[in-house]
């Protein structure tokens, strides 16, 4: 179980280790690090999804590892209440940043 604690309150997260072994460790290791300390979620959508992970309350981009490959192939993805991690067009870019669905997106499987 991961713990986020934010001035809104907690979130609890649990991680898909058998499924997505390399995204979980990916995601566990920046956490390990402190990587996430003093991020903030930066991007809310009410009834879509709250994204962070990789920016600083000053907006700075914060340095991440080497992108880790996709390992989202099924249509139980991006459900509500689901956590994902954010990438760009290339379904192999995710590095540090997250999202957590607010809705069903399943628009977002990839």
């Amino acid at each position: 179980m991961i713990l986020i604690s934010t001035s809104k309150g907690d979130i609890r997260l649990q991680l898909d280790e058998v499924n997505t072994p390399t995204t979980a460790e990916n995601f566990l290791q920046y956490a390990r690090q402190g990587f996430y300390n003093d991020t903030i979620f930066h991007r809310v959508i009410s009834g879509f999804m709250i994204q962070g992970g990789g920016l600083t309350a000053d907006m700075e981009n914060k340095k991440t590892q080497a992108p880790i490959k996709n390992e989202a192939k099924s249509a139980k993805f991006n459900n509500r209440g689901t956590i994902a991690m954010a990438r760009t067009m290339d379904p192999h870019s995710a590095t540090a940043q997250f999202f957590i669905n607010l809705a069903d997106n399943t628009f977002l499987n990839y």
